[in-house]
C-alpha cells in the first residue's frame, strides 16, 4: 500500500512540475500556449540568417492603429519599434493597449516595406499629408505576423 500511495504521490509531482499554466489576459485569434518565448529585443538574434521563422515573443506595445486596430508596434532596443501584423486579418487590437506587455505566437520576418505600404502605414497612423509625402524610400525592417495575441494582465 505505501509503495502505491509513494507512486501516485511522485506522478503527481511529476505532472505538476511539467504543467504549464496558460497566459491569463484578453485573448485574440489562435491560442498562444506557454512554451519558449523570447523578448522582442532578441527576435532577431534567435532568427539568424533565416528570412523567417515560426515563433513567439513577448514585447510591449508602442502604438496601434488609429482606424480599427488592425496593426501595432512593439518596443525594440535601437527606438524603431517593430510593427505586428495579423494573419489574415481574422482580428484586431483594442486601441487603447498601449504601454501593456503582449505574448504573441507567429511569423517573424526580416522584410523590405514598400514605399506605397509605408505611406499607408503612416496615414493610418493619422500623420499629416506632408508627413506621409516624406517618406520616399523602401524600409528594411523586422515584421511579426501574429497568428494569436494575448494582452498580459499584468
Amino acid at each position: 500500500m505505501k509503495k502505491i500511495i509513494l507512486s501516485l504521490s511522485f506522478c503527481l509531482l511529476t505532472a505538476l512540475s511539467f504543467a504549464q499554466t496558460a497566459y491569463t489576459g484578453q485573448k485574440f485569434g489562435e491560442e498562444v500556449k506557454p512554451g519558449d518565448v523570447k523578448p522582442a529585443a532578441r527576435m532577431e538574434a534567435a532568427m539568424g540568417d533565416k528570412k523567417t521563422v515560426d515563433m513567439k515573443i513577448e514585447g510591449r506595445v508602442v502604438d496601434v492603429c488609429k482606424k480599427k486596430g488592425c496593426w501595432m508596434t512593439l518596443e525594440m532596443p535601437n527606438g524603431d519599434p517593430m510593427r505586428v501584423t495579423f494573419k489574415d486579418y481574422a482580428f484586431f487590437m483594442p486601441m487603447d493597449i498601449v504601454g501593456k506587455k503582449v505574448v504573441l505566437d507567429g511569423l517573424a520576418k526580416k522584410q523590405t516595406i514598400s514605399v506605397e505600404t509605408l505611406r499607408h502605414y503612416a496615414e493610418d497612423a493619422k500623420k499629416t499629408p506632408e508627413e506621409v509625402a516624406k517618406i520616399t524610400d523602401p524600409k528594411k525592417e523586422l515584421a511579426f505576423e501574429a497568428k494569436g495575441v494575448v494582452i498580459l494582465d499584468k
